[in-house]
C-alpha cells in the first residue's frame, strides 16, 4: 500500500472512531490516567522520569532546506512538545535532520525542557568525536541528553568516548541502537557486559522475538529500552489500516490504530519509550493520543495479539 493510501486509512479511522464512547473499567488505578496526564516512565540509572512516547526523525525530517516543509515540522515538533512529549531521537545518518531539528527548536516556544537523544555513526575515534561535536553545533546545544553509538558500528571504540563523555558532563546517558531486528545476539552481550543507560532496539506487535531476551534482560540490568519501527516503517497500516478496530480498544483508550500499536508497545513494564516518527501533523495527534489514558494489561496484550493474528 502506498504512503498516500495509509494516511487516508489513518484519517478516515480516527474520524470515525473519535465518536465511539469511552467503556468504563474497573481495572487497578495503576492502570489509569487521564486526558491531562502523559504517560511517564523513569530512566533506570537515574529515576529521572521521560514521556513513554517520543519522537523520531528518520525520513521525516530529512528535508533540505524546503522552506514549506520546515514550516511543517515545526508544527508538528511544536504539537509534540506541548502535548507532554520530550525525547526527540535522530542521528547524522538521516540527512539533514539534525540541522532541521535544530532549526525547528530555536523556532518553537517550548512549555519544558527537551530531551535530546542522537548517535554516532562513523567508524574511528577521532572521527567520531568530531561527528558528535557537529550535531552539538547542529542541533544548537551545549551538551546532549543522550548520545548512542548507531547500529554498533565500531562501538567498543565509540563507547569508550561515550564514557569520558558522560564522566565531563558532555552527555547525560549513554546507550547502543540497533534496527530492523538485527544483531541480537551481539546486543544481548553487550547489555550483558557493559553500563549503559540506555538500549535502543525493534520491537512491535508483530516484531516481538525482543520478549524473550532482550527486553527481561534491559530490565534486569537496568537499563531504558527505547523502541525503533514501532508502526514497522509504516507496514502495519498497509496490513490493519482498512481493518476494522476492535471495539474492546476503547478499554484501553484507543480511538486508531496508532494508538493500538503504541500502546501496545509502552504497555510492556521493560519498555521506557517509543519513537514513532511522522512527517503528517495529523498522524503525530494520534500518536500523542497514546500517551495517555489508560494501558492494556497482560490479559488485553494477549488479546491484542490474538487478535492481530487472526486479522
Amino acid at each position: 500500500m502506498n504512503s498516500n493510501r495509509k494516511i487516508l486509512d489513518r484519517r478516515c479511522f480516527i474520524k470515525f472512531l473519535a465518536g465511539l464512547p469511552v467503556a468504563a473499567s474497573l481495572w487497578p488505578t495503576s492502570l489509569l490516567g487521564s486526558k491531562q496526564t502523559t504517560i511517564k516512565r523513569s530512566i533506570p540509572s537515574s529515576q529521572e522520569p521521560i514521556a513513554a512516547i517520543g519522537m523520531g526523525s528518520w525520513l521525516t525530517f530529512d528535508i533540505g532546506d524546503d522552506v514549506e516543509a520546515l514550516a511543517t515540522r515545526i508544527q508538528i515538533l511544536s504539537y509534540f512538545l506541548n502535548h507532554g512529549g520530550c525525547l526527540i531521537d535522530s542521528s547524522p545518518m538521516y540527512g539533514s535532520s539534525e540541522a532541521v531539528i535544530g532549526k525547528c527548536l530555536q523556532k518553537i516556544n517550548k512549555p519544558q525542557r527537551s530531551f535530546s537523544a542522537t548517535k554516532v555513526w562513523t567508524p574511528g575515534k577521532n572521527a567520531g568525536i568530531a561527528q558528535m561535536k557537529r550535531s552539538l553545533s547542529l542541533w544548537g546545544a551545549n551538551e546532549f541528553d543522550l548520545m548512542q553509538v548507531h547500529n554498533l558500528l565500531d562501538w567498543q571504540t565509540h563507547l569508550e568516548t561515550l564514557k569520558q563523555w558522560k564522566a565531563q558532563g558532555r552527555i547525560r546517558y549513554i546507550g547502543v541502537t540497533t534496527s530492523h531486528g538485527r544483531r541480537h545476539d551481539e546486543l544481548e552481550q553487550i547489555l550483558r557486559d557493559e553500563a549503559l543507560d540506555f538500549v535502543q532496539f525493534t520491537y512491535n506487535i508483530i516484531d516481538r522475538d525482543a520478549e524473550q531476551t532482550l527486553l527481561p534482560l534491559a530490565r534486569e540490568r537496568g537499563t531504558a529500552v527505547i523502541i525503533n519501527r514501532p508502526f514497522r516503517g509504516g507496514d502495519l497500516f498497509g496490513l490493519f489500516g482498512n481493518r476494522p478496530l476492535p471495539a474492546w480498544a476503547t478499554e484501553f483508550d484507543c480511538r486508531n490504530w496508532a494508538q493500538f500499536f503504541l500502546k501496545f508497545i509502552i504497555s510492556h513494564p521493560s519498555v521506557t519509550c517509543a519513537i514513532p516518527a511522522t512527517s503528517q501533523l495529523a498522524h503525530m495527534q494520534e500518536n500523542m493520543g497514546a500517551s495517555t489514558g489508560r494501558l492494556p494489561d497482560a490479559a488485553m496484550r494477549k488479546k491484542m495479539i490474538d487478535y492481530i493474528h487472526k486479522v
